[in-house]
């Protein structure tokens, strides 16, 4: 089975939240508190082992913020 490992850029996201809702073992979630330096709240990557590398994520993202790994295990 696949395995994924996402890499989001905090500094260019700009928290419009489309991966979340793209992500189907729901591993990505909104910052609620720290803000970028740019002034957004961007995404953040929870329980990343659970992670099967789909990319939904990375090809979603209008500002290219998010990479995804992939291996076989």
């Amino acid at each position: 089975m696949a395995k994924g490992k996402v890499i989001i850029d905090p500094e260019i996201c700009k928290g419009c939240g489309l991966c979340t809702e793209v992500c189907p073992v729901n591993i990505l979630i909104m910052e609620k508190v720290n803000l970028n330096k740019s002034g957004y709240l961007p995404a953040i990557v929870v329980n990343g082992e659970k992670c099967i590398g789909c990319a939904n994520c990375a090809v979603t993202c209008p500002d290219s913020a998010i990479c995804v790994y992939k291996s076989e295990d």
